[in-house]
């Protein structure tokens, strides 16, 4: 293989999808996804059993798809905090504790969150500045209604943890990532996030060498996010499979929208991409290609997918909001103060 002179990897055993092509291959939670399974312009998506991100509405009680279950701070008690010195206390106590963040906090680095919490904002004011959190080698961990800014390092960074819900936040203007998961992270959604103003977004799995924590974990759902005129890795995948990539809104994105590498499986689904020139790909950088399948996708002012592998089966039921609603969904329902 040899560089292309966009700086993505030539893919000669991928395929090339287009608007216009037919779907194959793919049935939601039966057999596994074919990389040949292609786009629509928007059409409604087969229905599960089960409710899943479908209903159109941006609240939910729990989260679709691979973090379902998760709780947080449930069963604890709530406090209230406006600085940093509390705010780092209370999210590092033993047990559950629900956080309300009051205003903007001002953190030095990256912040330390200990198992059974939810952090969320009050209103639209609640914030985290200067720094981010780093959610490391536990679980059940909720970040909600949160606006993140400045941070020096990652915005929130998960790191060896498990069942993790980062739900309506407003992510900016970090150092590194805007939510990076990493180290054998498992079970985790990411939705309702409105993320602007940045250039590498969301990175799932940080090494190709790491495939001894990672094979078998990295199970994400990326759910009705609004990636906003950022820049790539929406997200950068390895080792994760499957991924699902389901009913998101890409607007105005500099360089790609998912790249699938190093044994990485991902179901782009049902998402709105606008004026992307590259929506998806396979490769990335000096990692080799995964496997990624697309279905249902909508397209305007947008460039070519490209397929190719297996992906494994999505193991939850859940149903799909139509790919062409996903625009106002999205634009209407993602970020702070729309729970």
């Amino acid at each position: 293989m040899h560089s292309t002179g966009s700086g993505h990897r030539a893919r000669a055993r991928s395929v090339r999808v287009g608007v216009a092509a037919v779907a194959v291959g793919a049935v939601i939670g039966g057999l596994a996804w074919s990389g040949n399974a292609a786009e629509s312009t928007g059409a409604d998506s087969p229905a599960a059993s089960e409710r899943g991100a479908g209903d159109g509405s941006a609240a939910a009680a729990e989260p679709v798809g691979f973090g379902a279950g998760t709780t947080g701070g449930a069963g604890g008690e709530t406090v209230t905090v406006s600085g940093a010195q509390e705010f780092t206390e209370a999210v590092q106590s033993e047990g559950p504790l629900t956080v309300q963040v009051e205003g903007a906090v001002e953190l030095d680095g990256m912040t330390d969150v200990a198992a059974d919490k939810t952090v969320v904002g009050v209103g639209t004011d609640g914030g985290i500045t200067g720094g981010g959190l780093n959610i490391s080698g536990v679980e059940n961990v909720i970040v909600q209604n949160l606006t993140f800014s400045g941070s020096g390092d990652d915005a929130v960074s998960v790191d060896g943890s498990t069942h993790v819900w980062i739900d309506h936040n407003d992510l900016s203007n970090a150092y590194d990532g805007l939510v990076d998961i990493k180290n054998g992270s498992d079970e985790i959604t990411v939705s309702w996030n409105h993320l602007h103003d940045h250039d590498k977004s969301m990175l799932l799995g940080h090494s190709d060498d790491n495939g001894d924590a990672d094979t078998g974990k990295l199970r994400v759902t990326y759910d009705h996010n609004w990636f906003d005129g950022t820049g790539q890795r929406h997200p950068r995948v390895r080792f994760g499979n499957p991924v699902h990539v389901l009913n998101n809104y890409y607007s105005d994105i500099g360089s790609y929208g998912v790249a699938s590498t190093t044994n990485a499986g991902v179901l782009v689904e049902g998402n709105s991409f606008e004026n992307v020139e590259d929506p998806f790909h396979l490769g990335e950088g000096s990692s080799e290609p995964g496997a990624l399948a697309a279905k249902d996708n909508h397209m305007v002012g947008s460039g070519e997918g490209e397929t190719g592998g297996e992906v494994a089966e999505i193991p939850y039921a859940y149903t799909p909001d139509a790919a062409a609603d996903v625009k106002s969904l999205v634009t209407e329902g993602a970020g702070v103060g729309r729970l």
